[in-house]
């Protein structure tokens, strides 16, 4: 087992109206010797914006902004832009998110050059509905049973023409790859893996192909008891000299409701299509009572991460509430997944 210490809450929400309904999966990046938190900011009646603030070290607040940095701005988002996540690439910082219209939830990117003006560039998953979805996952054989468990059109949106397959978890890779930018995203139950060579390749006949194909672009599925319901994409991930170290989130439902845990794997370099190996436990799992109880009950949800030295620091969101870290060491967990690998 891998040692896990429980760094403890190191946001709160305030009596700012744009978070007064708790904050929560913090996108975070280093940049100049400062911590950027982007974080999911709730207000009344669970409308999200991001809002940022800076650390001086890994839990101490230097600077907290009293406005959101990001907004709803179109009519895609009008009910709120949730749970970031950020990357560098070459001299631009991809910040992706989930755009909330109050019905769809589709991964969305904006782009900067300085982490203070962003540029919007819109949704960058497909919108795909749950019957033409449908049509394609039968195409795909045994996987089309449980894609169809989880992506079932909700009655009350049935006569709507514009509901498209929720699709979630954008999380770029922190380079290109082979000369391709990499992402990972998140149709349930998997976890499944895009491969371009420039954005504006994620046009309708890529997104046509790319699901014609679909169970090739699965990355991870289900495996172990602690994520047995679904997967999805956590924090950017990591390169280290074993592979890319992903940490994800995994999901298991209990009679008191769905449970999640931070979970580990390991991608292979040069082909991140390759899994060299995962935990066949939690990395982590909700325990504290600020994991136990929140808005929504029994959640680590990681979504961004720091390194010093051998000192991974993970930041998660607690209970849908608000954020906390927790810190183990990149080499113990190295040589753990290593264990397993296959």
């Amino acid at each position: 087992m891998v040692t896990i210490k429980k760094e403890g809450i190191i946001l709160r929400k305030t009596t700012l109206d744009f978070e007064s309904e708790g904050v929560l999966n913090p996108a975070v990046i280093q940049d100049n010797g400062k911590i950027h938190l982007f974080y999911r900011a709730v207000a009344k009646n669970n409308f999200s914006s991001i809002g940022h603030c800076i650390l001086s070290d890994y839990q101490t607040i230097e600077i907290r902004f009293h406005s959101p940095i990001m907004i709803p701005e179109f009519e895609y988002e009008k009910h709120g832009v949730e749970d970031p996540r950020i990357v560098k690439i070459d001299d631009l910082f991809y910040l992706t998110y989930t755009s909330y219209d109050g019905i769809n939830a589709l991964g969305t990117l904006a782009t900067s050059k300085d982490l203070k003006s962003w540029q919007k560039v819109g949704i960058i998953v497909p919108r795909i509905s749950y019957k033409n979805f449908k049509l394609l996952s039968e195409t795909q054989g045994t996987i089309a049973e449980k894609y169809k468990r989880f992506n079932e059109l909700p009655p009350s949106h049935k006569d709507n023409k514009d509901v498209f397959l929720w699709d979630k978890n954008v999380v770029f890779f922190p380079r290109r790859i082979n000369g391709k930018l990499y992402f990972l995203h998140r149709i349930r139950p998997d976890i499944q893996l895009v491969g371009i060579e420039n954005i504006e390749d994620l046009n309708p006949d890529f997104w046509k192909d790319y699901l014609l194909n679909f169970k090739d672009h699965i990355l991870l599925s289900p495996k172990y008891d602690h994520e047995l319901s679904y997967i999805g994409g956590g924090c950017p991930p990591l390169e280290t000299e074993h592979g890319w170290l992903m940490i994800y989130h995994g999901v298991h439902d209990t009679i008191e409701g769905y449970v999640y845990s931070a979970c580990a794997a390991l991608l292979d370099l040069n082909n991140p299509e390759k899994e060299i190996s995962r935990l066949p436990y939690p990395l982590f799992k909700p325990e504290e009572k600020w994991e136990l109880k929140g808005e929504v009950n029994n959640v680590c949800f990681p979504t961004g991460t720091v390194v010093e030295d051998d000192v991974l620091y993970i930041y998660y969101g607690a209970a849908d509430k608000r954020i906390a870290v927790a810190s183990l060491s990149i080499s113990e967990l190295l040589k753990e997944l290593l264990h397993y690998a296959s």
